[in-house]
């Protein structure tokens, strides 16, 4: 009896220190793990916001007037950045939908407003030949994702996916002193509109070549789809948190076209001020200035031509940041 309490006693023991050992090399194996991916060159970089605001009006008997309403707007902004010895990857995603739908039944209905959409991807590809100075190639496309009508007249779009949609290619010298500060500029760059509705490049809409038409006003030649244009470009972009949770994010764009009135700049200006309050909140100003000055718009007059465009949007709602160190 006493042996084999004795041999059950050295066989638990084993066991025992058998897993501990176990335990041990798994916990030893992470720890190696852990200290190759710390020593491992890490070359990609990424940043992600996603948000959600809303708001909801409601008025009765209200002497001021309104109308009830609710609101939502919704974004993405993406980018990733690789960097290994001499080349630079970066790559960006812009996303945004929102809108305001009246929910009164004054008469008055108009459906949904939009009230932001946004479709904005680039990239860009470079070589370091010198320090902060790259030889680059940029490649961009921008365009909706809904029909945007001219209120209260809301029978016909002005503007649908692709309608206008803008593709960029350029090829050009980028200065990047520091991360968060970069200008580029490029001799040789291609600015090519894309009007997929019929209707609208008959019209002319948004600089393509618009239909012939006889004394009658019927359609001799329909107007064109797409219109490329080759001129100079020039780039500049700022990212920094100013101030402890207030970050700004500027971009400037100008283009003009060497064919065709080359003293009138194509300008495209945004600037978003971000303000962090906790981890799921924050609170942004984002200003957003166009001109262009093949695409007339029609004033509070009933004049048409090439007009300044300006959006101010003001947001406070749920939002989430992903971030992590080069990878």
């Amino acid at each position: 009896m006493k042996i084999i309490i004795l041999v059950v006693t050295l066989l638990t023991s084993s066991i025992v220190f058998s897993q501990t050992d176990a335990e041990k090399l798994r916990d030893d194996i992470k720890k190696l793990d852990a200290l190759h991916d710390s020593l491992m060159p890490k070359y990609w970089t990424y940043t992600s916001l996603f948000g959600l605001s809303g708001s909801q009006t409601a008025f009765v008997n209200w002497a001021a007037g309104g109308r009830n309403n609710v609101a939502v707007l919704g974004f993405i902004d993406f980018s990733a950045t690789y960097q290994k010895r001499r080349i630079k990857w970066s790559n960006d995603v812009k996303l945004a939908l929102g809108g305001m739908y009246y929910t009164d039944s004054t008469g008055k209905k108009q459906g949904l407003q939009k009230t932001d959409d946004r479709i904005d991807i680039a990239t860009s590809l470079g070589y370091e030949f010198k320090k902060h100075w790259f030889l680059t190639t940029i490649a961009g496309f921008r365009t909706q994702f809904l029909d945007g009508f001219s209120f209260p007249n809301d029978s016909m779009p002005i503007s649908r996916f692709m309608a206008p949609g803008y593709a960029n290619f350029s090829l050009g010298i980028e200065y990047a002193p520091v991360d968060y500060f970069n200008v580029y500029l490029s001799p040789i760059a291609a600015k090519m509109t894309f009007v997929n509705d019929q209707r609208l490049a008959d019209a002319g809409a948004f600089g393509v070549q618009a239909a012939e038409l006889d004394t009658s006003g019927n359609v001799l030649k329909r107007g064109l789809r797409f219109r490329n244009e080759i001129g100079a470009y020039f780039r500049l972009r700022f990212q920094k948190e100013l101030f402890k949770n207030v970050e700004m994010k500027t971009r400037l764009e100008l283009f003009s076209n060497y064919a065709d009135n080359p003293q009138n700049i194509d300008v495209n200006f945004e600037n978003i001020f971000t303000f962090k309050i906790n981890k799921w909140l924050q609170a942004s100003l984002q200003w957003n200035l166009i001109y262009d000055d093949d695409i007339d718009i029609r004033d509070s007059k009933g004049k048409t031509g090439p007009r300044t465009q300006f959006k101010s949007v003001l947001g406070l709602g749920i939002s989430y940041t992903l971030t992590n160190t080069k990878k």
